[in-house]
């Protein structure tokens, strides 16, 4: 996999290859499919298959803090586009040079200059130059003058709606992990890399690995049943909040992590979490003691939810979703209902109780700026 940042890093051995852009948030199953599609060719041409997307998202560049979330940063999109099958990835800067290109410009000088493609995959609707000319009309066009092929993305629906990673935004805010894991072939994660921060946690007895997050909007906010994995491979249940802990207060978005029945040190460690249930939302206390009583709260609830998801005890939505993505996923917020006040074994989720997860990339596809 070549990681390509910039046209200027452009060198003669990336030349000559089939290509599609995009935003590719999420790599969802429209994207996989995409990938697919631009496999196929590529494997005819015998050339490599470039993914081109831009840093940061041009929504991001012009609506700032009010642009969607991201599904996923740069360096997990890079890996999920390797691994389906992306052999290079053209990180262009999306800055007023870039938007200042014409459509024709941004074809000459990405696609025929810099990339020299021989196919092109992208959606019938994506559009692009500050000329408001850059559409698929027009590629199709230079493309029949210059000698390489256009070719629009398969349409591709789940439950008679096409996958989109704003489609994928709302189940996750909602609570439907289930759901978006169905659209993203995979259960939905979070990744950092463990950092000391105010250990606080420490002293309530509740210690924490917390994982900084990019300063832009937040996909989850809230208190979630999670399972953790560390570098090694091992997975624990835990309890999550994402977000800015409104009782200690913090600047800038954290995802904040105590592993049930884990003791030692994670500092340096990367660690991918998947929610799976939302328990509630951030709440500000007005002392550490009722902080830490909700705490307690919040474990026991993620325990029980835990050990009553993995045990069976779920519904036939959230069976199906452990059976093809091997975690507790919730089809809908936990309600107070949903969960026994009475406290739980602390050996009953265990790691080895957790099964590993496995991907599903499945056939379906979307415009390439969903």
């Amino acid at each position: 996999m070549r990681v390509i940042r910039g046209l200027h890093n452009l060198r003669a051995a990336h030349r000559g290859c089939v290509a599609t852009i995009g935003n590719f948030d999420g790599v969802h199953r429209g994207h996989q499919a995409i990938l697919q599609q631009c496999r196929e060719h590529a494997a005819r041409w015998s050339v490599p298959l470039t993914v081109v997307v831009f840093e940061p998202q041009p929504r991001e560049f012009f609506a700032g803090d009010q642009a969607p979330p991201r599904l996923t940063r740069l360096r997990e999109k890079v890996r999920l586009l390797r691994d389906f099958g992306a052999e290079q990835v053209l990180v262009l800067p999306f800055n007023d040079a870039l938007r200042s290109l014409t459509g024709r410009e941004f074809i000459d000088q990405v696609l025929i200059d810099g990339l020299g493609v021989k196919h092109l995959v992208v959606g019938d609707d994506f559009r692009f130059g500050c000329d408001r000319r850059g559409d698929f009309a027009l590629l199709a066009e230079v493309g029949r003058e210059q000698g390489f092929g256009v070719e629009h993305t398969r349409t591709f629906t789940v439950d008679d709606e096409r996958v989109s990673s704003s489609r994928v935004r709302t189940l996750l805010a909602s609570g439907n992990f289930s759901a978006a894991a169905r659209l993203l072939g995979r259960a939905y994660s979070l990744h950092g890399r463990v950092v000391r921060d105010q250990q606080l946690g420490r002293t309530i007895g509740v210690p924490t690995a917390n994982l900084p997050l990019m300063p832009q909007p937040l996909t989850l906010r809230g208190v979630y049943a999670v399972v953790a994995e560390l570098e090694n491979g091992e997975r624990y249940p835990a309890v999550a909040n994402v977000g800015f802990r409104p009782t200690v207060g913090s600047e800038r978005p954290t995802l904040e992590v105590h592993l049930l029945d884990f003791k030692g040190d994670l500092y340096g460690q990367r660690m991918t979490v998947f929610p799976c249930a939302r328990l509630r939302g951030e709440v500000k206390f007005d002392n550490l003691e009722a902080l830490k009583a909700q705490i307690e709260r919040d474990q026991t609830r993620a325990r029980h939810y835990l050990t009553a998801a993995i045990g069976g005890q779920n519904s036939a939505d959230q069976e199906n979703a452990e059976q093809e993505y091997s975690l507790p996923l919730a089809s809908a917020p936990l309600g107070r209902e949903a969960m026994s006040s009475s406290a739980v074994s602390s050996n009953a989720v265990s790691s080895n109780t957790i099964p590993s997860d496995s991907s599903s990339a499945g056939d379906a596809a979307d415009a390439n700026n969903g």
